[in-house]
């Protein structure tokens, strides 16, 4: 029967041991009330030294973690950014993300992330998705299609705009690159190298259109009006290969008479690669036959067997800029909206040489 009885006792003790503690065991273990161990959790300066300590001494040995939901339903905050990026696939957006990540992470929040691509494949509304999971706020990276539900979002939510310079939106902060200036730093180098007769593949949304317009103002500005040459893209590597296939031509030459081009500064990295695929195809050598500069500075262009030239955007720093504004939006939500530029630089590395 004594024998019963330990057996059952140790059982108990057992299994009370494979619970995890909750505040009530701090609370007993320190010797205080559940009460005044939630302060001391919430960073209260309300408790004396000396509980603060025996509270944390218990948090200690029983290993306790404190429950987010019920810490949340508290504190009205549930910790955590809602992150809409345009789409997934894109590599320029990972090291943004790290950018964002590293500023957000040391604050104590977490990332929830929705593609924008399936919200246009299915119309869910992730941003109606975030505010229902109440995000104490959220980042819109790159050029989203609905700028009408951004609007909305951020009516209710501090919001920030990354890597694009669209929808400008009351007490919504933009950061994004000075993509202008990237397009002339490119078209200028390979005027530099001595081409005139240099391509543009043209992205979409209000980048698009900056870059556009600084490849355009460098080639003004070198009286090179009349060799401006452009071809659309949808901003993927198949969209690359095509508008350079269309540039280049099978021939050598474009139907129209029009030489072809000795150089081409694409839209992003991925472009770029499209593009030297098809050059390839073309049998055309990058950068003996061909010059070409990508932009966005991604992974891609590291690649040792593509080492591509391409304009700097600095997307880690992008990220954390836009970290920095989201903390102090959440601080601050009724400040005057602020735009940030960051200054890019070119990357030289091989697939840009002087023209044969």
């Amino acid at each position: 029967m004594e024998r019963s009885k330990e057996s059952a006792g140790r059982a108990m003790a057992q299994g009370a041991a494979a619970r995890p503690p909750t505040i009530r065991s701090v609370a007993e273990r320190a010797g205080v009330s559940k009460s005044l161990v939630s302060l001391v959790l919430q960073g209260s300066p309300q408790v004396s030294d000396a509980k603060r300590a025996a509270v944390l001494e218990a948090v200690r040995e029983l290993d306790y973690r404190p429950n987010a939901a019920a810490r949340s339903l508290v504190a009205r905050r549930t910790h955590t950014v809602g992150v809409l990026l345009n789409d997934m696939r894109n590599p320029w957006f990972v090291e943004l993300l790290d950018g964002l990540n590293s500023v957000l992470h040391a604050h104590g929040l977490r990332m929830l992330m929705a593609d924008g691509r399936l919200n246009r494949h299915t119309g869910e509304d992730f941003t109606r998705t975030f505010a229902e999971l109440r995000v104490d706020g959220l980042v819109a990276v790159g050029t989203l299609p609905d700028t009408g539900a951004l609007a909305e979002a951020a009516g209710r939510l501090p919001t920030v705009v990354a890597g694009t310079h669209d929808p400008k939106l009351p007490r919504v902060d933009t950061v994004a690159n000075d993509d202008e200036r990237g397009a002339r730093l490119a078209t200028e180098h390979l005027i530099g190298l001595g081409h005139r007769r240099i391509a543009h593949i043209m992205g979409q949304g209000s980048v698009g259109q900056l870059r556009r317009r600084g490849y355009e103002a460098a080639m003004r500005a070198h009286g090179l009006d009349d060799r401006v040459l452009m071809a659309p893209s949808d901003a993927t590597e198949e969209g690359g290969y095509r508008a350079a296939v269309r540039l280049l031509g099978s021939t050598g030459r474009r139907t129209s008479g029009v030489e072809r081009p000795t150089a081409v500064f694409a839209f992003n990295d991925i472009t770029a690669v499209g593009a030297l695929s098809a050059a390839q195809e073309l049998g055309l050598d990058v950068p003996r036959d061909l010059s070409l500069i990508g932009c966005d500075n991604t992974y891609l262009a590291r690649i040792r067997h593509l080492w591509l030239t391409t304009v700097n955007n600095a997307s880690h720093e992008v990220g954390r800029r836009a970290a920095r504004c989201l903390l102090d939006r959440m601080d601050r939500p009724d400040r005057p909206a602020e735009r940030q530029l960051v200054e890019p630089t070119l990357e030289v590395r091989g697939t840009a040489a002087a023209p044969y």
